[in-house]
Formats: C-alpha cells, structure tokens, sequence
C-alpha cells in the first residue's frame, strides 16, 4: 500500500489516482478515505487527480501512540504535500476534515493551496464556552467517549443513524451505507479515535480561518444533527476573507454519501470557476 513516513515514523496510508490539478480529500472522524468514493470516482473521471489518506490512528494508517490533535494532523498532510509535490491542490474536507484543511492551508498551505471546501466542517469551534455560548455542551463529548470506550462496536453502529439523517421522518435506513460507515470506523484505533473527539470539538480555528485568503467554498445541511449549521458553517462563511456559502435545505451532516448527486456537481462548479 502507498504510504508516507511523518516526522515521527507515523506510517500514512493515501489514494493518489489520475492526472491533472489535484483534489486532495480530508475525511470526518472515525472514518478513512474510503468515505470518498463517490466523490474519487467523480472527479477522476473529470479529468482531475485525486488524492485522499488515512488520518493516523484512522484507517490503514499507522496507529500511533500520540498525535492526535489538529497541529500533528496538519504536519501529516503537509509531509503527504511535500512528498507527492503538490501544487495548485484544491483541499476539500468534511467534519473533522474540515478542520484539519483549515490549519493546513493557514500554516502550510502558502504556494501549495488553490481553493478549500469545507463540508460540514466543524470550524470555528464546536464545544460551547463563554466565548462561544451557541456550541454544544461538553457533555455531548463526554458522553461519546464514555460510549466509545465502553462498546466502540455499538456505538459506530448506532451514529450512521443521526449522521445520516436516517431518523428523519421519511428517510429509509441504507444498511450498506451504515455497514459502510461502521466498517470503517473499526478499522482505525480506538486510542485514537477517543483522543480525537477533544481535537474536533475543543481545537479553536478561528484564527486559522482569518489567516486562509484563497477562495473558500462552504457547504453545510441545515439539518446537521452532528455539526448544527448555526455555530459552524454560517460562523466560518463569515470569518473567512474570501468565502462561498451553499445551503442545503434538509441535508443531514454525511451529504456526501447520500447526496453525492448534489454535492459533486456544486464542488466542480466551484473548483472551474474563478
């Protein structure tokens, strides 16, 4: 398998297909970069070259004892950069992809970096404070580590339901999907994906976003059970020097899979145009 070796001997699994400008996908918390075949296939065959890695501890990718937090994420895929040389990259990422493209492009992305996607990301800053009284509270996140570390089988089951808005009134369960996303989610380490909880929900990305000038696309559901839009995209939109917001009535937070129709055409507009 493909891999680049980090700073600290941390193994990265990564997808390098085709020719062209490259498309470098960032994906969400537990999950791999399998959870971008839809959107791999799609720009692939538009003549783009795709690239996507295991986030460590994630994956096929090494599952280091440390590093889990946004500084080490970001160093990872700015060593991907370095080594496959990539330049003009459009680096798209969802939920916790989200926020590693953020500190990417703000402290390593300078003459590498085109445009950035952020999908349902979890900028600014999810958990609520004083300084940020519409997040959500600690206790949300503590309670996903109690249940990640007393069942992780369980728990991977039960949250495709919510991610992919399966709950809603409506809506049919796709048990291949929900196979999926808990396929993916057991192959990466249980250390790391419990460490990673504090890195998508603590990590304030309010300066990495002031500090990100290339255009910018922001593209959120409002019906979001896992990122609620009104303390992530709509904040980001604004926070951003050079931003685009799109909207989606009734899209749940893992859009990408179950509205890969929509989604895919609304990113290759936004990556054509100027």
């Amino acid at each position: 398998m493909p891999t680049i070796t980090t700073h600290d001997g941390a193994q990265i699994f990564y997808k390098d297909w085709g020719k062209g400008q490259p498309i470098v996908f960032h994906h969400g918390w537990p999950l791999s970069a399998d959870d971008w075949d839809a959107q791999m296939m799609f720009f692939l065959r538009n003549g783009y070259r795709v690239i996507a890695h295991d986030r460590r501890g994630h994956g096929r990718s090494t599952q280091t004892d440390g590093g889990h937090e946004m500084d080490t994420y970001a160093a990872d895929v700015a060593a991907l950069a370095d080594a496959l040389d990539l330049r003009n990259a459009i680096h798209v990422g969802h939920s916790t992809g989200g926020g590693e493209v953020a500190r990417y492009v703000a402290r390593h992305g300078k003459g590498r970096v085109a445009k950035a996607v952020l999908i349902g990301a979890v900028p600014p800053i999810m958990v609520k404070s004083d300084k940020n009284p519409g997040g959500l509270p600690m206790e949300v996140f503590d309670d996903f580590r109690t249940q990640l570390a007393a069942n992780r089988a369980r728990f991977y089951w039960d949250v495709p339901i919510p991610f992919y808005g399966f709950n809603r009134e409506g809506v049919q369960i796709s048990e291949p999907i929900r196979q999926n996303w808990w396929r993916q989610g057991m192959m990466g380490a249980i250390n790391a994906h419990y460490e990673c909880i504090k890195a998508f929900s603590e990590t304030d990305f309010n300066d990495d976003l002031k500090a990100i000038d290339v255009p910018t696309l922001v593209m959120h559901g409002d019906d979001d059970q896992i990122v609620p839009i009104a303390d992530s995209g709509l904040l980001s939109a604004k926070i951003l020097k050079n931003s685009t917001l799109k909207v989606y009535p009734g899209f749940p937070h893992g859009m990408c899979t179950t509205h890969a129709d929509v989604i895919n055409p609304d990113l290759l507009a936004f990556i054509k145009g100027s």
